[in-house]
Parts: structure tokens; C-alpha cells; sequence
């Protein structure tokens, strides 16, 4: 009995210094992750971006109907028109589009993106311009490298997941941007992130991964505008970007890379026999509507805690998003 003891001491020593060596290893291996520093292009756009000419003339016009003398335009503050429009578009953005207010909070001054004992806290930040906001001295240039790259204004990784928004154009990041600066500011301070044990190992492990490692180039450029806002594949294509965070980049589902590890597999979106070969539009639709799936079940997180966006989406979107899933060739699920 004294040696099975002994053999069952050694090997319970055995696996603490493995499983203690393991942990010095993720430490120290996410450390070199966090304080690398990572080169990105350098952004500059107008924020708010003006009245286009197109803008401006139908202004014109609308004065002139409604019997303005003289110079249509005088007395109007363009500038202004200009910013309500931005955050207009910004706020539509925020709030069926790319869910800043999950891990921002709804006022933007701080929320919970990870709150667990084994994989860490790890909070959003405030991004208002009140005390302890982060984004008080923001240039475009930094917002496009925290939102589009993961990369903070120091040059070091973040755990923001901007591999949702690198297809983001600089409108609609300056859009955005505008809808922050219009509300309300908020004073408070945000701890930084902090890993827990099994954090530090899927870290380190790679198996969450960081978006700056994610998004492939960090020098390119993005597009100025998004594309016409029509029931296009190719507006369609730039809404569904958002969607290959949890879904992939082929869209066809499968462990979501960076999440929760209780969470699903995300779905294959892709007309394969898993995915939505079957599916008709009004399918289609009804699941973004009321989150329940066409055989009635449920659907789970994340993607449940995605319908209240999905839900404020215009028909155009729907229809947009739609019309570019059918083109996708069909890629079995993993």
C-alpha cells in the first residue's frame, strides 16, 4: 500500500509541475503576444465626411419648392446637416449592423465582453469623450486602427474583435464615429483586460485567437465609400463581412474561432445540404426576425443575441444579403 502511495504521490507531483510549466509557458507566450507592436497603414478621413454635390443640390431644389428667394442655401449651416446625417447613418450602423453596444455598453461608456473566472474579464472600454474615455484625443487615423486593425493607439494588440469590421469603408467608420461624439458623455474608467487561466492557454495555444492576427494585411487601405445601397450581391458581400467572424471566411460555419468555447458551431451559410440549401427568402428573413429556425427550434448564442440587430435591418439589407449567400458556391460544414 506504502509504494502505490508513493507512485501515486510521484505522479501527482509529476502532473502539477507539467501543468505548472504549461501555465509559465502560456504566460509568457501571451506576453510576447500583447506587447508586440504592429505596423498599420495610416487612415485620414473627414469625420464627419460633407454634404455630397448630390446632397447639396436636393437641398437646393427642396428650397426653391418650398418658395425660398435668392440664394436657396443662405442661412443653412452645412457643416451641421452634414453631422445629423452622419450620425443618423451611424446610429442605423450601430444598431442593426455591427453591435458596438455589446461590448461598449449602450451609453459607450464601458460593458462586458468576458466575464468568467477561468477565461478572464475582459471589458469594453469607454469610447465617449468623458473622464476615462479612450478615445478622447482620437485621430481618424487611431480609430481606424483600433476598430479595423485590433491594433490600440500605442502600436500593441488589442482584444477588440475588428476582424468583423476591416471591410468596414472609412464612411461608415466616420459615420459611427460621428453617432458616438452625438451622445451623451460619460465619465468613467474601464479596467484593462485580464486573462484567466484557461484564457492564458487558449491564447497561447491560438485557439482564441487576436483579430490583429486574424486580419492578413495590415497595410492596405479600405474603400472610401461602401457600395450602393441596393438589393445587390454586391451590397450584400460587403453586409455579410460582419458575418465571418463567427461563420468564417468562406461563411461555412464551424467552430467559432476567438469565442466562448460553450458556444455552437456556428451555421453553414453556405447552399450546401447543412446550411441553406432549401431555404427561401422569406426563411430567410424570419430567422433575422424572431430568432427561430424553420423547424421552430430556437436559435442559441451567439447568433440569438444577434436578431435584436438583425431585426432593425432595412429590406434592402435582407434582400442584399440574401442575393449574395445564393452566389456562394455550396462548402460542406466542418
Amino acid at each position: 500500500m506504502k509504494t502505490v502511495l508513493r507512485i501515486l504521490a510521484g505522479l501527482a507531483l509529476a502532473l502539477a509541475i507539467i501543468a505548472l510549466s504549461g501555465y509559465a509557458w502560456a504566460t509568457h507566450r501571451d506576453a510576447s503576444l500583447l506587447t508586440r507592436r504592429v505596423a498599420t497603414h495610416r487612415a485620414d478621413f473627414p469625420i464627419p465626411f460633407p454634404l455630397t454635390h448630390d446632397e447639396v443640390d436636393s437641398l437646393r431644389l427642396a428650397r426653391q419648392a418650398a418658395g425660398v428667394r435668392g440664394n436657396p442655401l443662405a442661412g443653412l449651416d452645412l457643416d451641421s446637416i452634414a453631422r445629423a446625417r452622419a450620425a443618423s447613418r451611424g446610429e442605423h450602423l450601430v444598431h442593426s449592423r455591427y453591435g458596438c453596444v455589446e461590448c461598449h455598453g449602450q451609453n459607450f461608456g464601458g460593458g462586458v465582453m468576458v466575464d468568467n473566472p477561468l477565461i478572464g474579464r475582459l471589458l469594453g472600454p469607454n469610447i465617449t469623450a468623458g473622464r476615462g474615455g479612450r478615445t478622447r484625443d482620437f485621430t481618424p487615423s487611431d480609430w481606424d486602427r483600433i476598430v479595423r486593425h485590433g491594433v490600440k493607439q500605442d502600436g500593441l494588440p488589442a482584444v477588440m474583435p475588428s476582424v468583423d469590421f476591416a471591410s468596414m469603408s472609412d464612411e461608415e467608420l466616420s459615420d459611427i464615429v460621428s453617432y458616438v461624439r452625438s451622445l451623451p458623455t460619460v465619465d468613467r474608467t474601464v479596467a484593462p483586460p485580464r486573462l484567466g487561466p484557461l484564457g492564458k492557454v487558449l491564447l497561447a495555444t491560438g485557439r482564441m485567437a487576436l483579430s490583429v492576427d486574424l486580419i492578413t494585411d495590415h497595410l492596405a487601405g479600405h474603400a472610401t465609400y461602401p457600395p450602393p445601397s441596393d438589393p445587390t450581391a454586391a451590397f450584400g458581400a460587403h453586409l455579410a463581412t460582419v458575418c465571418q467572424g463567427c461563420h468564417g471566411a468562406n461563411l461555412a460555419g464551424g467552430p467559432i474561432q476567438g469565442g466562448d468555447p460553450s458556444w455552437p458551431p456556428a451555421m453553414n451559410l453556405t447552399p450546401d445540404a447543412d446550411g441553406l440549401a432549401g431555404w427561401t427568402y422569406q426563411q430567410f428573413v424570419s430567422v433575422l426576425h424572431t430568432g427561430t429556425r424553420p423547424d421552430g427550434t430556437p436559435l442559441r448564442r451567439p447568433m440569438a443575441g444577434i436578431i435584436s440587430y438583425t431585426k432593425q435591418m432595412t429590406d434592402v439589407e435582407l434582400k442584399a444579403l440574401w442575393s449574395y449567400l445564393s452566389t456562394l458556391p455550396a462548402v460542406p460544414s466542418k
